[in-house]
């Protein structure tokens, strides 16, 4: 691992601490693009105006002549955090515009696959429905919105993945990242484009005279699951979305948020008063998450959904139970994958340029989790695959891969598909995570493939693991109101949590936790001795070393000190 500092322009620190910003957080604001004040400027009136995103006002003629019509609205939702939250959001906000006849369809995971498909358009035909909606899905249903269409259905599109060479057919598209759309921010969750169409439906209502600005439902409550969706979908947090986040977590810490979010952050342990973006990220998010891995994503959205906080309560205890089932299954596959992509080299030597592992017994809802995983423990671009469970296709592997930087995922799965034909059955995604099928005979030609084009594409650069830091911490930072401070503001995907690097004195270090699996140290930093964690690591350290760092605060007995979360180490090589 190599540790490097961040640069941070110091006129830009100047500009930001003259205008009242704190001077660590100037700095920090400044290392990551941030110019002026403005753009620290969370008020909802700094939100870009929701015409500017390209098919919104058509989308609200659209949904608001099928309101006037009492016409049956049905969401096509996602199994994931975003579209739970999406979903919820549509059917929250298009209730308190008026409409009534409202439906959702999750589509699952195994039986159906992603998206708006021809399957999903039948069933909510069969269902009533007149108007189909997709949320954080649907850019690439060219057949489900045909089939849709045939059926006698309208559809509107609200998306925000990259389109392919061709747009579906659909009666109105929303997706800042369609071809001609000027919105400022490209990087809007699936859940935020869905916010937006809601904000331009209620200005074409209040145009058609429904009500005037003084009487207009109030969308700011559905704010909190706007942030709870952003920060799971781990989008880009650009000014827009920092704005939504904020603006959701105000409200969440005011308690003023849905009582299945109340019920999420109590079974998890968390106090509203205090939550942050870590908490939506790893606390929340996993929860709704699992449902969409292991079982039905209807629960999650039915936990979004009710205004009942016991009921909100025993859905969230049910989540709970199927996160913990599958951190259980995460545990034992990965400690599998990593025994099979450890045989792919020999002790001493470098892995693989790329990582492929494949085991009869992986569940497929996870097979993302685990390569996430192993793609952090050896810096590689890693598949897992798991056998497909939709009838009819055991013969078939699905799998899940994770990138690093400077190896685009989506576009070498393109190349492994030109270069062996009828390889790869269906592939899709994104620079950084995609997903493929193949037939489980074709296993070891697309691991050798994938490791062919990362050989030729990655050099010994691209290899090392790099740790951008904020670098040295002034000493009159290690302050506990300092720490919340710094858990208050919004960080997440590309405005990363503050991550400080220094030599350290090592003192002395042990094994913790039940399997002895996190190190716990004790430092002297800045010539104060302070404790460190280092959850994950079951290696020493040396009694001197360039550690990089985020800071937290360990409460024990009513006391609270500040203490370190270690995230690397540099290696004497780098």
């Amino acid at each position: 691992m190599k540790i490097t500092i961040r640069d941070c322009p110091p006129r830009a620190a100047w500009t930001l601490e003259q205008a009242g910003v704190h001077p660590l957080l100037a700095r920090l604001y400044a290392a990551r693009g941030v110019r002026e004040p403005g753009e620290l400027d969370d008020a909802l009136a700094r939100l870009a105006p929701p015409a500017t995103l390209k098919g919104a006002q058509a989308a609200a003629e659209l949904l608001a002549d099928a309101i006037a019509r009492q016409q049956r609205i049905c969401i096509v939702a996602d199994y994931d955090c975003d579209g739970a939250t999406a979903c919820a959001v549509a059917l929250r906000g298009l209730r308190m515009l008026g409409a009534r006849e409202l439906d959702y369809l999750v589509p699952n995971r195994v039986l159906d696959g992603y998206g708006l498909t021809p399957a999903i358009a039948e069933r909510a035909r069969e269902r009533g429905a007149q108007l189909l909606v997709t949320v954080d899905n649907g850019i690439a249903s060219v057949d489900g919105v045909r089939a849709a269409q045939q059926l006698g259905l309208r559809v509107l599109i609200t998306d925000h993945h990259l389109p392919g060479e061709q747009l579906p057919p659909a009666d109105a598209i929303v997706n800042p990242n369609q071809p001609g759309c000027s919105f400022e921010s490209k990087a809007m969750a699936g859940v935020g484009v869905m916010f937006y169409v809601l904000l331009q439906l209620r200005a074409e209502l209040r145009a058609r005279g429904l009500f005037d600005k003084a009487s207009q439902p109030r969308l700011e409550p559905l704010l909190p699951l706007v942030a709870l969706g952003t920060v799971a979908d781990v989008v880009r947090l650009d000014a827009h979305n920092r704005r939504l986040v904020a603006q959701g977590l105000k409200r969440v810490r005011a308690s003023q948020m849905p009582a299945g979010m109340a019920a999420l952050l109590q079974v998890a342990g968390r106090q509203a008063a205090q939550v942050g973006t870590f908490d939506f990220g790893f606390a929340l998010g996993p929860r709704l998450n699992a449902a969409g891995r292991l079982a039905d994503m209807t629960l999650g959205i039915e936990c979004l959904l009710t205004d009942d906080p016991a009921h909100a309560l025993a859905l969230a205890r049910e989540l709970d139970t199927i996160n913990r089932e599958r951190r259980d299954i995460e545990g034992g596959m990965r400690e599998q994958a990593l025994l099979l992509a450890e045989g792919l080299f020999d002790e001493g030597e470098e892995p693989p340029p790329a990582i492929s592992v494949s085991d009869p017994d992986f569940h497929e809802g996870v097979v993302g989790i685990v390569a996430s995983r192993l793609k952090d423990r050896w810096h590689r671009p890693t598949f897992v695959f798991a056998a497909s469970s939709a009838p009819g296709h055991g013969h078939e592997l699905k799998g899940s891969g994770r990138s690093i930087p400077g190896f685009h995922l989506r576009d070498a799965l393109d190349l492994v598909a030109k270069r062996h034909p009828g390889v790869l059955l269906r592939f899709g995604g994104h620079a950084m995570a995609a997903g493929c099928t193949i037939a489980a005979e074709h296993f070891e030609v697309f691991r050798r493939a994938l490791d062919q084009v990362a050989q030729e594409w990655l050099d010994a650069a691209t290899l090392t693991r790099r740790l951008e830091t904020d670098g040295p911490l002034e000493p009159q930072y290690l302050r506990t109101d300092l720490v919340d401070m710094l858990c208050r503001e919004v960080w997440g995907q590309g405005f990363a949590p503050p991550t400080f690097s220094d030599r350290v004195q090592v003192q002395s270090q042990r094994l913790v936790g039940e399997a002895k699996n996190h190190l716990q140290l004790k430092l002297l930093y800045l010539n104060q001795p302070i404790d460190a964690i280092w959850f994950g690591r079951t290696e020493p350290v040396p009694s001197e070393a360039l550690m990089a760092f985020r800071l937290d605060v360990n409460e024990w007995r009513g006391e609270r000190r500040v203490q370190l979360l270690v995230e690397g180490v540099q290696s004497e090589a780098a």
